[in-house]
């Protein structure tokens, strides 16, 4: 394969809307050691997309400032040293960046081999759900066979990955959205429990379906006074894991109720972990996911494909709150 020497990349000119997004001329990467050149295939789009486009979060110290922390790709070029992957390999990365490009460079050891039963826009849409669900759902959160888990945000796309993983886990999963048309399919996905949050009381709900214990595990995108209301609904010794805050991340939270239930608050986000704890990640993945994967037993549920230029379509689209599932880019 003849390797162009440039391309046109997405960046964000300058903080702001999705206006801001612009694509501009870039040389094709060199893989360094270790990293493998990716014909991307296929790119996700994910929500620190848009907090980075905003200028609420910043690339990685040396890391590209072109958009995307994730791709399918086929393996074109490797660096020094490189074992696990050779040029024709169809892998899916988790990146520091660059995905939404034509051409991108990722680490070998934080990418996983794509089954053949996934297309290229699957496996576009996995690596950034594979790594936050399976750390903070079962690593953090200790989510185990026969617990009950309360996922706020089931409908998005790290939502309906984290539904589909705890059924497939053998959990009790209760998943809100906010409107109606969505149970449904929620309840197909895996949820014991699917409800609309502006309606129903998931309190309540989590101590019906647990026969008063309340919820073992709560898997919150929301923040704000949603914390308080997840720690009532905890059930002894729950754990509380928070991936983002919608509603904000200055939150109170009663202390009293923390000892009393003997509680745990958890957290994480991916993009500071080291490429170590990274690669231990992709390692665990391997082990005890891609098995899911390759039976359909777990995957990504697609919403729209769009073509990388696009990409402001994509974040509005997004930001819409219309989006059930994930979107992708492809170049």
């Amino acid at each position: 394969m003849t390797i162009p020497t440039s391309m046109q990349a997405i960046v964000a000119r300058e903080p702001g809307g999705p206006d801001v997004l612009t694509l501009v001329e870039r040389a094709v990467p060199e893989p360094g050691p270790g990293q493998v050149l990716l014909r991307v295939l296929a790119a996700g789009v994910n929500r620190p997309d848009i907090m980075q486009r905003e200028g609420r979060a910043k690339p990685a110290r040396g890391a590209t400032d072109v958009l995307g922390l994730e791709a399918c790709g086929e393996v074109v070029a490797c660096g020094a040293g490189v074992e696990r992957f050779a040029p024709g390999s169809r892998v899916m990365a988790l990146l520091p960046g660059g995905g939404y490009a034509p051409w991108c460079v990722a680490l070998a050891e934080h990418c996983l081999p794509v089954h053949a039963s996934l297309d290229d826009a699957q496996a576009g849409a996995l690596p950034e759900g594979l790594f936050t669900v399976w750390h903070n759902l079962f690593e953090l959160g200790g989510l185990k066979l026969g617990e009950t888990v309360l996922i706020h945000g089931a409908a998005g796309g790290i939502g309906t990955l984290a539904l589909r993983l705890a059924h497939a886990a053998g959990a009790i999963a209760i998943a809100t959205a906010g409107r109606d048309d969505r149970l449904d399919a929620l309840r197909a996905m895996g949820a014991a429990v699917a409800l609309n949050y502006r309606d129903t009381d998931f309190g309540a709900a989590c101590r019906e379906a647990t026969g008063g214990r309340g919820a073992d595990v709560v898997l919150d995108m929301v923040g704000g006074d949603y914390v308080r209301r997840n720690l009532d609904a905890l059930a002894f010794g729950g754990r509380h894991v928070s991936l983002s805050f919608l509603q904000g991340s200055q939150v109170e939270v009663e202390l009293l109720t923390l000892m009393q239930k003997q509680l745990s608050l958890h957290s994480s986000t991916l993009r500071p972990q080291s490429d170590a704890e990274k690669t231990r990640m992709a390692r665990a993945i391997e082990r005890h996911v891609l098995p899911l994967v390759a039976t359909g037993r777990v995957g990504p549920r697609l919403h729209r494909s769009l073509p990388l230029a696009q990409a402001a379509d994509a974040h509005r689209l997004l930001e819409s709150g219309d989006v059930f599932g994930k979107l992708v880019l492809v170049p």
